[in-house]
């Protein structure tokens, strides 16, 4: 992967090791790929790596990405131009390294973001990055910030704004993401497609499928304490586990909807993607305050862990 970024002249950063470290792509939206045992992790989409532009439709580079929420309603930030379409500043960002350490690193980019109601709203993205190397573990965190470098207060009637962080794998039969609970209004479908019926709701688990077969997005209450990918063909678990905001602030709405419409009253926490083509996301997000002043910050801590377990097979888990 590595070889690939040089070829096409995108400076990179590693955390850590080649083979147990975070690789920081710095001219790539500032996504990270975690390597364990040699073997990159998250997804990997080679197309974007040596075409990414802004000429060409959107090509999602995988990763562990950082993104504003929400994605629509009329205060979202992928429709200011009237289509879906991931905005120039967030696709053009070139992240500088702020900080540095054998195990750590901070990078730092200022994005123009301009929400659906075209208001303008100038940001400085943050990536504070940590690697904790365990024996069988490897767990990465990350404080997501951000940070409204405006001169007035924007009102509620203005501005929905959270860090939200996307982390990406390939996926395809038996893959499912788990999570505790067994109150069933903790999650909810995003789209009008749905996985509700698909889910698991077992010894106070949920699972749901996320095998590539189709797409779907569903966002999880406050409630929920962590959200868990499972690969049973790679015996592959990652688990996120998102800090909760400060006094103040709230979770919102973060779902891919028509700009017309109005946020739904349901803050999500925690969200989970699936695409047909064969990835799925695992997602978090953080707060959004009433008002936001200038110079304020929005942060969410996010620990993901990655490991290699046993899992059980697709028969056993969706026929017991």
């Amino acid at each position: 992967m590595l070889a690939e970024f040089q070829r096409a002249g995108r400076r990179t950063h590693l955390i850590g090791s080649p083979d147990r470290g975070i690789v920081v792509a710095l001219d790539l939206e500032g996504r990270m790929y975690t390597v364990l045992d040699g073997e990159v992790i998250n997804r990997v989409n080679s197309e974007a790596i040596a075409e990414y532009n802004l000429e060409t439709p959107y090509l999602n580079p995988g990763g562990d990405g950082l993104w504003p929420a929400p994605e629509g309603t009329r205060f979202g930030y992928q429709y200011a131009s009237g289509e879906w379409r991931v905005q120039p500043g967030i696709q053009s960002a070139r992240y500088r390294l702020i900080e540095v350490d054998q195990c750590a690193a901070t990078i730092a980019a200022e994005i123009n973001l301009i929400n659906n109601l075209g208001i303008g709203i100038p940001v400085l993205f943050k990536r504070c990055i940590s690697l904790d190397d365990q024996p069988g573990k490897l767990s990465v965190t990350v404080v997501e910030r951000i940070t409204y470098l405006g001169t007035r207060i924007l009102l509620p009637s203005e501005f929905l704004l959270a860090p939200w962080t996307l982390c990406q794998f390939d996926c395809g039969p038996g893959c499912h993401v788990l999570f505790p609970g067994s109150d069933k209004t903790a999650m909810w479908d995003l789209y009008e497609e749905t996985i509700s019926d698909r889910c698991r709701w077992h010894d106070g688990n949920c699972i749901v499928p996320t095998d590539g077969s189709s797409r779907f997005q569903i966002g999880l209450s406050p409630e929920i304490p962590w959200i868990e990918f499972c690969d049973p063909a790679r015996k592959l678990t990652v688990r996120r586990q998102a800090s909760m905001p400060p006094k103040g602030q709230s979770y919102i709405d973060i779902r891919d909807a028509d700009p017309a419409t109005e946020p739904d009253p349901r803050g999500v926490r925690y969200s989970v993607y699936g695409d047909p083509s064969g990835f799925m996301e695992i997602e978090a997000a953080g707060g959004c305050p009433k008002e936001l002043v200038p110079n304020q910050e929005l942060s969410v801590s996010v620990t993901t862990s990655y490991s290699y377990q046993q899992h059980n097979t697709s028969s056993e888990i969706w026929n017991n």
